[in-house]
């Protein structure tokens, strides 16, 4: 059985009509296409077409979402003569259907540049393929002719360049040999004397394929560190586009997932170029497999600052330029590339982090089975590369691929999603992605094509007629965070050269799923996590981000598009450039505050060692400190000045900048400025209720409550005291606020607190429980005395039901007075819409699942209570695979698990589903 896609409409309808008609008021902001979240479009084998592409496209809108980014991967088995070759007039056609459509419906189209990941294609031959280092050891001995070829032994690498030779004797003697090599390999030369090591090195190919392609972009990894790779591969576009702009907001990006590729047919020369030295005097030293030698943690530090900026000038900025040639933007994945990612992401017009798994929140009700977790949690720190790139450099968007992951297929519920989102809000990200939606035509049986790592946010899934509750909230909450500027106090420099000064391994990606080895070791981590715990907002800086700051009025600008900065933090860090330090005592000759942690000890590299270390030096005999109490030195220049103090925070306490105390309660934030008006997005991820008074580092006459839940709003008790505002606020576990303070009255009613509760009224008596829209049969209707799961009313086809259904009772409400009223429906699986008389009190989709329902209760009267009730796609699945009913059968990976293992679910326990209760309602007097 189909859902049917009407009743999806009316109910996703109603709730998006809702929501615009509060965001018109004036205390939000405006609603644009970029504030509703956007999802990833999986088009799978290209098997689309225009009539599908239309309805899907409005079935989306219809729910809230405001733009979808095509990303063509491997397609359904069965299917191959539905399929479109990637980048041929018939795509395009499609393309450009589906740009016209969702412009029609006021929404956006992104493009991925390649299909699956990473770029690459039929366009990449050999030449420009993704490239590695071979080397090759042999002997040789003084007066003895070297008879052996020097070639790539290796039968498989089919495609290689000879590059170097070096010799190294065992009387210290290092010489080049590469000229004495003929191009078959015979080598014409014969030592004098001693005995010799001879290294020689190929420019390889990886022979890595794109992952998961599309039909028509199979083929060779791009080599992202040569521009004339990049050239031949955007040449394929340039010719599908004929010169024309696709019409595409931007295009985008993935995750750099380029393995083992460390190297580049010109690596010697831009080596030599960038770096000062002859790195081929040194390739014994960057093979070596030491992993305690200082030399060599220099040498590889060189090597992959090079390679960062190979990335940089041959990728991702020609990359950029090329998109706004076709009037679009760039948005760019930067983690997991070996290079600085603050650099990586700060060149592209929309940087974009990636939550990949579940994160544990104490919120009482929140699941988290055991069998979800991944190796390492979603770090905020690590989401904070993406959104400080953007506000150091002036950019407004920083989106995220938002959910990978996030628990097992088919048991992810809107609730789980809630906390996830929040915590990707409250790391600076204000423009949300799902990963994802997958293009099902209308014929597929349910659960029509899927992708193998989604949390399946397509209308098939049970819970599609309540998605507009989490869209509305996300919505809600970007249209604040898109307004204004990101409003930190506090830049902390990152020391990428402590991280690539390590002898160990070559290229260094700097990915997610490592970050337990080259971020939370770091004093750099200790120092972010402690400072946000005291109430600090803050941003990270490059060493090439700091060169193009200046200093007006004793703060730190960074571009001309961002916030100023109050101070400059530089955590203990044992390596630093000497252009960093010069430009950091310049900034506070100019007048800003650098507070440091320690002095640093050297500088990076081998590169112009002897010179650098002597201007170290020079520039450390500037530093002299006099002491300012409470273990801080200070050393005054120019107009400004410069803390020593292994105690950061008590460095910022002496100079009067202080963190928001708010977080003493447990509560989590984000703060926006906006002319003269602040936001703060609040966020309860704590165990407990929170109802205080907290104080807020901003003195604002008038604070009004948003409510990103329900988009209602009030102002609230506030009061000034010693320059900070006093606010009441009331949030349960789970729930979130939005504080709008300004210098002026805001003109709204005041917020209706909940005090002085009454005993919860028990909804007790006969419920009529009707399953509406789902499958694969629907259950016959119940009546029940007692509110338990579907899996417990002995009835097969309940046990295997997944999609809705409706509980509905009349009962006498108690007359009695009171300002509100509030709806509790305890434990639900895993979602629920209210009506009270036939009134639509909302979508109730996270926890806690409560809602004020005063305006449509009739106290001392027969009041009726209609609540639909979505669970998960779980039970459904697990019928089909213990039935042995082929769902599954796509080309290249299939489906999996989460441990990327087959799927199979039909070993799994059926999933609690339906009200659960007890549902009480509250009078607040």
């Amino acid at each position: 059985m189909k859902f049917k896609k009407q009743t999806l409409l009316v109910f996703a309808g109603m709730a998006l009509a809702s929501f615009n008609a509060f965001a018109q008021t004036s205390l939000w902001p405006e609603v644009k296409t970029v504030t509703r979240p956007w999802t990833r479009w999986w088009w799978m084998g290209n098997a689309v077409d225009e009539k599908n592409i239309a309805a899907l496209l409005e079935t989306y809108k219809q729910a809230g979402i405001g733009g979808v980014e095509i990303a063509p991967i491997y397609g359904a088995k069965g299917f191959e003569k539905r399929y479109l070759q990637y980048l041929s007039p018939e795509w395009m056609q499609q393309l450009n259907v589906t740009v016209q459509k969702a412009g029609s419906l006021g929404m956006g189209v992104d493009l991925t540049t390649g299909t699956g990941w990473p770029f690459g294609g039929p366009q990449i031959t050999p030449e420009f393929a993704a490239s590695k280092i071979i080397v090759q050891q042999y002997k040789a001995e003084g007066g003895k002719t070297f008879a052996e070829k020097i070639v790539v032994k290796d039968p498989k690498a089919s495609y290689t360049k000879f590059q170097s030779l070096t010799g190294y004797s065992d009387k210290g003697e290092t010489i080049l040999l590469t000229d004495k090599v003929d191009q078959d390999g015979t080598l014409k030369w014969i030592p004098k004397s001693g005995k010799w090591d001879l290294y020689a090195t190929f420019s390889g190919r990886t022979r890595q394929m794109v992952k998961r392609a599309a039909p028509g972009g199979e083929g060779f990894t791009l080599n992202h560190f040569s521009r004339p790779a990049l050239n031949a591969y955007l040449s394929r576009f340039d010719q599908a586009f004929a010169g024309k702009s696709p019409g595409v907001r931007s295009f985008y990006n993935d995750s750099y997932e380029v393995y083992n590729a460390d190297w580049s047919d010109d690596f010697y020369n831009e080596f030599q170029r960038r770096r000062g030295y002859d790195l081929r005097l040194y390739i014994r030293d960057l093979v070596s497999k030491d992993s305690t030698s200082k030399l060599i943690a220099r040498l590889k530090s060189d090597y992959r600052e090079t390679m960062g900026e190979m990335l940089m000038d041959n990728f991702t900025k020609p990359w950029t330029d090329w998109a706004h040639k076709y009037n679009s933007v760039s948005k760019n994945q930067a983690h997991g590339s070996p290079g600085n990612l603050l650099d990586l992401y700060a060149a592209v017009d929309i940087p974009e982090c990636e939550t990949f798994g579940s994160s544990y929140f104490p919120i009482p009700g929140l699941r988290r089975d055991s069998a979800d977790i991944r190796n390492v949690d979603p770090d905020p720190v690590m989401l904070k590369f993406a959104s400080s790139a953007g506000h150091v450099a002036g950019h407004n968007l920083i989106s995220s691929e938002t959910f990978t992951w996030l628990t097992e297929h088919f048991k992810t519920s809107l609730s789980q999603c809630k906390p996830e989102v929040e915590q990707v809000f409250l790391s600076g990200v204000n423009h949300v992605f799902y990963h994802g939606t997958t293009y099902s035509p209308e014929d597929i049986k349910w659960p029509g094509w899927l992708f193998y790592a989604s949390v399946n946010m397509v209308p098939a899934n049970s819970f599609w007629s309540h998605v507009p509750g989490l869209n509305s909230y996300i919505t809600r909450v970007q249209s604040v965070l898109q307004t204004g500027k990101s409003d930190n106090e506090i830049l902390i420099y990152w020391p990428v050269f402590d991280v690539w000064n390590n002898p160990k391994g070559m290229d260094m990606p700097l990915k997610v799923h490592d970050i337990d080895h080259w971020l939370h070791p770091t004093p750099f981590y200790k120092n972010v996590t402690g400072l946000q715990k005291a109430g600090y907002s803050l941003d990270f800086i490059s060493d090439n981000l700091l060169k193009r700051s200046t200093v007006a009025g004793g703060s730190i600008s960074t571009s001309l598009n961002s916030a100023p900065y109050k101070v400059l933090i530089v955590p203990k860090a044992e390596i630093v450039p000497v252009e960093t330090l010069e430009k950091i005592l310049q900034l506070a000759n100019n007048g800003a505050t650098v507070i440091m942690q320690d002095i640093p000890q050297d500088v990076p590299g081998l590169s112009n060692l002897d010179a650098n270390r002597k201007r170290l030096r020079e520039l450390l005999g500037k530093f002299n400190f006099s002491e300012a109490g409470q273990g801080v030195k200070e050393m005054k220049t120019g107009t400004g000045v410069i803390l020593l103090s292994a105690d950061i925070q008590k460095a910022l306490e002496t100079k009067g900048i202080k963190g928001e105390q708010l977080t003493s309660s447990g509560l989590k934030f984000l703060r926006r400025q906006a002319g003269n008006e602040k936001y703060y997005y609040l966020v309860n991820h704590t165990e407990k209720a929170i109802d205080q008074v907290i104080p807020l580092n901003v003195s604002a006459s008038s604070v009004v409550i948003l409510d990103p839940q329900t988009g209602k709003a009030g102002k609230a008790k506030s009061s000034i005291k010693d320059g900070t505002t006093q606010v009441r606020v009331q949030l349960q576990s789970g729930e979130a606020w939005i504080l709008k303070t300004s210098p002026s009255d805001q003109g709204v009613l005041d917020w209706l607190y909940l005090d002085n509760p009454a005993a919860p009224i028990a909804i007790n008596g006969t419920w009529n429980l009707k399953f509406t829209n789902g499958g694969p049969a629907l259950p016959s209707e119940k009546k029940l005395k007692t509110l338990v799961s579907w899996t417990e009313l002995q009835d097969s086809a309940a046990i295997s039901y997944s999609g809705t259904a409706d509980y509905s009772i009349t009962f006498n409400m108690p007359k009695g007075e009171a300002k509100e009223y509030e709806l509790d429906l305890g434990k639900v699986a895993e979602s629920a819409h209210v009506w009270v008389n036939g009134q639509d009190a909302g979508i109730i989709w996270g926890i806690p699942f409560k809602a004020r329902i005063g305006q449509y209760l009739k106290p001392g009267k027969k009041n009726t209570i209609r609540i639909e009730v979505a669970n998960l796609m779980a039970n459904r699945i697990r019928d089909m695979d213990k039935k042995g009913i082929q769902w599954r059968n796509y080309n290249e990976i299939n489906f999996v698990n989460i441990n990327y293992l087959s799927f199979n679910a039909a070993n799994w326990k059926p999933q609690t589903s339906g009200l659960i209760g007890p549902v009480t309602i509250t009078p607040f007097r």
